[in-house]
This record gives C-alpha cells, sequence and structure tokens, in this order.
C-alpha cells in the first residue's frame, strides 16, 4: 500500500500551483482587462479635418487628451460622447467619429488614463473619473446641454457611460456589445477560476442601467466571442427606458462593422430621432 505521505505530496503540489495562479491573477488581472495602446495619437486636424485638440482634466488631477469633432452633415444639434472599449486608443476610433460626424453629430473622442499617451493606470474607478472629466467638458466649458446629449459605449465603454448616466442622464444612450458585468463576462472565458471573488473591477452595467430610464439602443453581433450576445440581450431587458436592439448578424466583437457599420450608425440616428422628437 502506498502511504498517506507519497498521495499528500502531490496534492499539496497541485495546490500550490493553484494558489500561485490565483495569486498571479489577482495581482496581474487589470493588465489582462485593459489593453491601451499608450502611444500618442496626434494631432486632432491630422486624423479628422476639422477636429481640435481639447484636454479633459479630472477631479484626481489627471489631464487627457480628447479630440471634438464637428459635424460634416448637417448639424443635427446633437452631441456624441464616445466612450472606447478596452483597447487601442482614440485614433482607432476616428473611423466612427467620422461617420457619426457625416451624419451631422458633434463627437468627443477622448482616451482614458494610460491610453493615448495620457498619464495615469486605468482602473474602475479611474475609468468613473474620466467620463466625469469628459461630461463636465462638454456641459461646462462646450456649452453642450444634456437633453442634446448621447452617451455612445463601446463594449467595456458601456458600462463606463452607464455608471455616468446614473449620475448624470443623458438625452439617450447608446450601447455596443456590452456585457452584463464584468465578472460575468470574465467567467465566460475562464470557467475554471472563481473569477467573482477575485475581480478588484466590477462595472454593474445590467444592475445600473435597471435605474435609468432614458431611451437606449443595444447594439450587437450574433458571433461576438469577447461578449457573449445573451449578456447584450440581458442588457437590453435590464434598460429601465424605451429601448431599441440592432442585431448584426455573424458580426465578431471588433469586426469593422459593429465600430463604422451602418448598422451601427443608423442606430445612432434613430436614438437621435427619437430624442429630438420627444421620445
Amino acid at each position: 500500500m502506498l502511504k498517506a505521505s507519497t498521495l499528500i505530496r502531490p496534492a499539496l503540489i497541485v495546490l500550490l500551483i493553484v494558489a500561485l495562479l490565483v495569486t498571479a491573477l489577482w495581482l496581474l488581472q487589470r493588465r489582462l482587462i485593459y489593453l491601451p495602446d499608450a502611444s500618442s495619437p496626434g494631432p486632432a486636424a491630422a486624423a479628422l479635418p476639422g477636429a481640435r485638440d481639447v484636454t479633459l482634466r479630472t477631479s484626481d488631477g489627471l489631464s487627457l487628451g480628447a479630440w471634438l469633432v464637428p459635424p460634416t452633415g448637417p448639424d443635427r444639434g446633437v452631441t456624441v460622447l464616445v466612450a472606447n472599449g478596452n483597447g487601442g486608443n482614440r485614433a482607432g476610433r476616428a473611423s466612427v467619429a467620422a461617420e457619426l460626424a457625416e451624419r451631422g453629430f458633434t463627437v468627443l473622442l477622448f482616451d482614458y488614463r494610460g491610453y493615448g499617451g495620457n498619464p495615469g493606470s486605468p482602473s474602475e474607478q479611474g475609468l468613473a473619473e474620466d467620463v466625469r472629466a469628459a461630461y463636465r467638458y462638454l456641459v461646462d466649458d462646450a456649452g453642450v446641454r444634456p437633453d442634446r446629449l448621447i452617451y455612445f459605449g463601446e463594449s467595456l465603454g458601456g458600462a463606463v457611460v452607464t455608471g455616468l448616466a446614473a449620475e448624470h442622464p443623458p438625452a439617450g444612450l447608446l450601447l455596443r456589445s456590452p456585457f452584463t458585468d464584468l465578472a460575468a463576462t470574465a467567467a465566460a472565458h475562464y470557467p475554471f477560476l472563481p473569477v467573482r471573488a477575485m475581480l478588484r473591477d466590477r462595472f454593474p452595467l445590467a444592475e445600473q442601467i435597471a435605474k435609468i430610464d432614458v431611451p437606449t439602443a443595444v447594439v450587437y453581433g450574433t458571433a461576438d466571442s469577447v461578449v457573449p450576445p445573451d449578456q447584450s440581450r440581458a442588457v437590453a431587458a435590464a434598460a429601465a427606458g424605451p429601448v431599441e436592439v440592432t442585431v448584426v448578424e455573424g458580426a465578431d466583437h471588433n469586426d469593422a462593422v459593429l465600430f463604422e457599420g451602418d448598422q451601427v450608425m443608423d442606430a445612432v440616428v434613430r436614438l437621435a430621432d427619437r430624442i429630438t422628437a420627444g421620445r
């Protein structure tokens, strides 16, 4: 018969490996969540003719780069605040701003802390401070009326603008590929880990949107390999306000059609039309 110590030793080694893996994930989790392109996007006018560089000031003392893009089509008198997903920087959303501007919107593109040459490191609390700074710039400095303001959130940015909407309701809210909460998405990718116990950043989008009564548009792709489509549907079902859902058949999370595609842009236009018509 095998001695008890002979059996216990391999089990202890396995437990040690698991403990080390969990510890490493706890310490490095934000490097897995936030994937910034920290390089400078360059001047606004080089990427988008007529756009200008502006600076956002956060309440914790950071200065963040942003681009204010004027409409190139007939001016709707509506501004779109764009909150990016977890990767890249605002240069990668220039085509989104160009399409929105062509449809008559003023657009604010900005980068979170740690992205696009900005100082600081991203976190849930930090991104909340950053989007508040974007809101304050538009309302206090640019003179945008909140009842003419749409929040456009891409993936993680959907959670960022939903958190802002809970404090400062916009005229309308567009969520592209939203998740119910960050842990739910993490669990879909790492089902073998206790992600709900481990995550420091929560982004409880579905919980928050259930308390926000504004016109809302949800857009998602049926082949999304990052955010499960059923989570985007659950977000739409949870929304307290009137909701329109746009399903982009066969689209994966990072496909161009889910950035500047006509179905996304048309959803923003319909949301704006609903706002200007009084819902």
